[in-house]
């Protein structure tokens, strides 16, 4: 009898054991299901931050609707994908490396008020690789907090160059750290071979990357200050006001003393705002943005908008044109922009 009742128990254990194993079974099918049909987390940042990939209905343009061959649109507010086209393929981003060049210079720079000499190894191959200027000369002593504007609104390579040598004694030196903050931000398909972009053949990324890039570099104060704005003066060494962006709002501006081979200072003015022409999404507006331009590359924008209560981030590469064509690159933000639904 007491035989029996054991075997009894035994049977008992192995088929609760077997509802138990069905029942995670079951529980793990539905979780896959559940993170295919709706979202992907992947992990971002060594703080482990995740975004999710969602297809949203609250965007009612077509990513084959783009010029731009390669893009990628995030809702900053929660990390969501809303939209994405050849995101993950190799691209060339042209200047929206100096989007790194700028965080990385920001993050390393001790002394924002610092002074920067430029001398002539600074323009060493810019010209004859027809690069973007500010409009700084070889001998000048220009504050490295109007380098950093230099860098992201005119687009010039010589500001880029000048914070190189200052932070890590050469370009070189200083694309090595690039490289490593790429690294540690996940950006797993960038490789950079300069500061500036320059065409290379080794120097790519792709949006999805720049997106990571440019995520993270706006949770940088002076980094976004410097993005949003729309022109940046060096005249006076005083705070003045001055306008951000295309919005009516007023900012408080910081400049620096007019540099010695400019006794009238220089005004920058974002490439970005200057392509817009004005023009502007319906239900919010464009804050900032970064463009690009080689022939390799294509026309390329990396932009920060707000629509309704939510801030987007949209980054766009390889569309065809030139600086003399019509701006692909600013109709497909304007488009993707105003296609979203509050």
């Amino acid at each position: 009898m007491a035989r029996k009742v054991k075997k009894k128990k035994k049977v008992i254990r192995k088929f609760v054991a077997f509802l138990l194993m069905v029942f995670i079974a079951a529980f793990a099918y539905r979780t896959i299901i559940a993170l295919g049909n709706h979202y992907i987390f992947e992990k971002e940042y060594d703080d482990e931050i995740l975004f999710k990939i969602e297809p949203d209905p609250s965007v009612s343009i077509s990513s084959d609707q783009l010029n731009s061959p390669n893009a990628i649109l995030i809702r900053l507010k929660d990390h969501t994908i809303l939209m994405q086209k050849n995101s993950e393929e190799k691209i060339y981003p042209a200047s929206l490396t100096k989007m790194m060049t700028a965080i990385v210079a920001i993050e390393n720079l001790p002394d924002l008020k610092e002074e920067i000499k430029l001398t002539n190894s600074t323009f060493q191959g810019l010209y004859e690789a027809d690069a973007s200027l500010a409009g700084f000369q070889p001998g000048e002593q220009v504050k490295a907090i109007d380098l950093l504007y230099g860098v992201l609104l005119p687009s010039g390579a010589e500001c880029c160059v000048a914070l190189a040598d200052q932070i890590a004694g050469s370009e070189q030196n200083f694309v090595k750290i690039m490289n490593q903050k790429a690294a540690d931000l996940g950006m797993d398909n960038t490789h950079f071979e300069n500061t500036t972009g320059l065409h290379d053949e080794n120097h790519y990324t792709t949006v999805k990357d720049l997106s990571i890039l440019l995520r993270r570099a706006l949770q940088n104060d002076t980094f976004r200050e410097i993005f949003t704005s729309s022109r940046h003066s060096t005249q006076t060494a005083n705070k003045h006001a001055s306008f951000s962006g295309n919005s009516s709002s007023l900012r408080i501006r910081h400049s620096a003393q007019p540099a010695n081979k400019h006794p009238g200072g220089i005004t920058f003015y974002n490439t970005m705002f200057e392509e817009l022409n004005n023009q502007n999404i319906i239900d919010g507006e464009i804050l900032g943005g970064k463009t690009g331009y080689t022939d390799e590359a294509g026309l390329c924008l990396a932009s920060l908008a707000k629509v309704g209560k939510q801030e987007y981030i949209l980054i766009s590469a390889g569309a065809k044109g030139d600086h003399n064509s019509e701006q692909y690159n600013i109709t497909d933000a304007l488009a993707v922009y105003n296609s979203i639904r509050k």
